[in-house]
This record gives structure tokens, sequence and C-alpha cells, in this order.
């Protein structure tokens, strides 16, 4: 069923609820918080010695770094997002000075992806993006790590227990061992050695402490990290024959994104966690949408573990061509627009806007498809407008509140 929301809800955006409003609607504001592009993988040596019987593949820029390849994918995010997203804000020029506002976290990847934006939104309009110091950590981004916000870690560890299903983690792991195995296949290849692979860790819950969130270990933790070393080699358009040592097909690779989202689904959307993560940003966006003095286009460059905390403060759902469903991608966002109608009423509208995992390998034009209208649980929506602006500015401080 939510495949035919969603499917509906793209079609209806193609058709002109976006950049072609029905007329007496206008989009006035947009906010958008967009995960970094395509990157290596944090750490030199990517995962524990012994999980792949091979060398893993040479990455041309540091650890952790957006790659060439990932900033051109991004720039075509850019130049999409102006003449599709914000056509009717801007225009053709070059937008004037205050009415665009770009902050990346202080990672070199979010600092590199605002930079890659904006050279496909506004080429040689002179726009720069804001952000702390490269490494100062920065607390809208990571406001329980570095205690920006209260966080209980008991209550963390209750909401993820209380989201489980019956079986726990156990039952999770169970339902992801043909991925599990398949990942296993590819890490150990043809003559596998003594504790190569994932699947034979069993998976465990780490408990969240001050100032860290609950997070796995084992499998599904080993799995999700390998998958997403596929996916970005895939996304980066390496050769078939060094992604996964050539032992991954391309539905390999969609499949493997499968472990990517349950660890988000687990780990990140329960109401609390959600709640605690992302706060500053949620409380960043609003204030973007209903201040008459802001920028009339936002957008925070982030992280996916900053896209899945927004996704579940608001339970918003959505599926890019290529990745799992609610699998945060390379360059994908999460979207808000502020709609007027005419008549003095103010509605937002949700989106999600992401390139798919072969349009970015291929660095294809953006299509029209990218951008996903979501519904927003909690808000019935007026046809042709949205949420209600009070409605979602309450409904996010009732989120918050969990």
């Amino acid at each position: 069923m939510r495949k035919l929301i969603l499917a509906a809800a793209t079609l209806a955006l193609a058709a002109g609820s976006s950049a072609e409003a029905k007329p007496g609607v206008a989009v006035e504001r947009i906010v958008l918080l967009m995960r970094h592009g395509v990157r290596p993988p944090t750490k030199a040596q990517p995962m524990p010695v012994g999980i792949a019987v091979d060398a893993w593949p040479a990455w041309p820029v540091k650890p952790g770094y957006l790659t060439p390849h990932g900033a051109q994918a991004v720039t075509l995010l850019g130049g999409f997002d102006r003449s599709v997203l914000a056509a009717r804000l801007f225009g053709h020029a070059c937008p004037p000075a205050g009415s665009v506002s770009v902050h990346a976290d202080s990672d070199q990847r979010t600092i590199a992806t605002a930079d890659a934006w904006l050279a496909g939104f506004a080429p040689g309009c002179g726009i720069i993006s804001d952000h702390h110091a490269q490494d100062d950590p920065d607390p809208l981004f990571s406001p329980i790590d570095t205690g920006a916000v209260p966080f209980d870690p008991a209550r963390a560890n209750d909401a993820v227990a209380a989201d489980l299903a019956p079986g726990g983690l156990a039952a999770v792991e169970s339902a992801q061992r043909g991925v599990l195995a398949m990942l296993d296949r590819i890490l150990c290849g043809p003559k596998p050695v003594a504790g190569c692979g994932v699947s034979g860790k069993p998976s465990r819950l780490v408990p969240a402490d001050a100032g860290q969130k609950p997070k796995f270990k084992g499998a599904l933790d080993l799995g999700s990290t390998a998958g997403q070393i596929l996916l970005l080699e895939y996304a980066e358009g390496k050769p078939m024959a060094e992604i996964g040592w050539g032992r991954a097909s391309r539905a390999d690779i969609a499949a493997a994104s499968t472990l990517h989202a349950v660890e988000y689904r687990v780990l990140a959307r329960p109401a609390y966690v959600a709640a605690s993560n992302s706060a500053l940003i949620a409380r960043r966006m609003v204030a973007a949408l209903t201040d008459p003095h802001a920028a009339r286009l936002t957008l925070l460059v982030g992280h996916d573990t900053n896209v899945a905390a927004l996704a579940g403060l608001l339970d918003l759902h959505w599926h890019a061509p290529g990745f799992a469903a609610d699998d945060p991608s390379p360059g994908g966002a999460i979207g808000f627009e502020l709609v007027g109608d005419g008549a003095g009423k103010r509605f937002v509208r949700a989106i999600f806007r992401s390139q798919s995992l072969d349009g970015i390998r291929a660095l294809a034009p953006v299509p029209a498809s990218a951008v996903t209208m979501l519904p927003i649980p909690g808000c019935r929506a007026v046809p042709g407008r949205g949420c209600p602006l009070a409605r979602f500015t309450a409904l996010v401080e009732q989120r918050l509140a969990r």
C-alpha cells in the first residue's frame, strides 16, 4: 500500500504540484535536509581485518571525503533543485542577497557537498555556504554526541526495545539471513578462510550511554557497513570487476542496501531517539519555513543519520530507485515546501528528492520523478495544498516532546 501511495504522489508532483503549482497556490519557501554525496569508507581499513579475504579497492580521495564523481552528481542535483523545485522562487537570474541559506556540517564531505550543490544551483552567483571549521563538531548535526540536547539513555533503550517485533533482534537478523549469506559469498570469495564474512558474528544491541545512541554489534552492523561500501563503490562508477572484487551483481548491491535501512529502522527511527537526534534540525527547519525574514530557500547538508532521524520523527517514508525503502541515498533530501493559497492561508508539503542509484553512477540528468511527495502522518492534507502550517508546526513540537 505504501508503494502505491508514493507512486501516486510522484505522479501528482510530476504533473505540476511543485514546479507548476495549481492556480492560486504558490510555493513561498523551501527547506531541505540533504545527505552528502558519494564518499569512500570513512576508515583507511574499511572493516576489521579478516572480514574480507581480498584487499579493498582504492579510492581517489582520503577516507570519508567527497569524491570528484560524487561532487558532479551533487552539482546535477543543484541544477535540478534550481530548475524544478525553486524555479518560481528565483527565476533564471542570480537569487537576491540573503534569499538562499546553505549550512553544512563540518566534515569535508558535507562542506564539499554544499559547494558542489551551489555550483549547480546558482553558478557564478557568489553564494557561499556557512559551516564550522572543518572537523569542529557542529551540535546541529550531532546534538546527542555533543550534549546539546537532553538525552536519557534508558528512555532511548526502551524506545528501541518497544519498536522491535516479537523475537527481538534475533528475529531481525533471521529475516536478513539471505542478504548476510550473500555478503559472505562476496567477502569470502571462492576460497573462504576462517573468520571471513559477516553472518557468523551474532548480532547484539549495544545500549545507549551518556552522549551515545544505541548501536549494533555483530552481523547486522558489519553487514550494513559492507553493504554500504558496495553501494558507494557502485555509485562512484567503479567497474563491476572492482565492486565486491567482481563478485557482486547489481541485484546484490540493491539487496545489500536493505541492511542499511534496517539499521536505521531499528536504531534511528524509534520515537525518543528520533526526537532527541533531530530536535535542533527540526526546529531549524520549522523556523526557516515560518520566519518572514528567513531565506526563501534553506539547505542543510548533513548525513544519513540526520535524514533517518527526521524521517523517524515525522514517520516519513520513501523509496528511491536502486535503494531499499527508507534508505537515505547519497545526495537524497527530505524537504518541506511552504505553500500559500492567495487567501492568506499557508500549508506545508513534505517531499523526498533523490537521484536513482544508476543515475548517480552514470551522472545522468535528474528526472522529474526524482521528487516524491510524502504523506505526513498525523496531518490531514488539504488537496492540492498540503498540511495546514499551524497543524504542521504543532505536530513537530508534539513529536519532539515524546
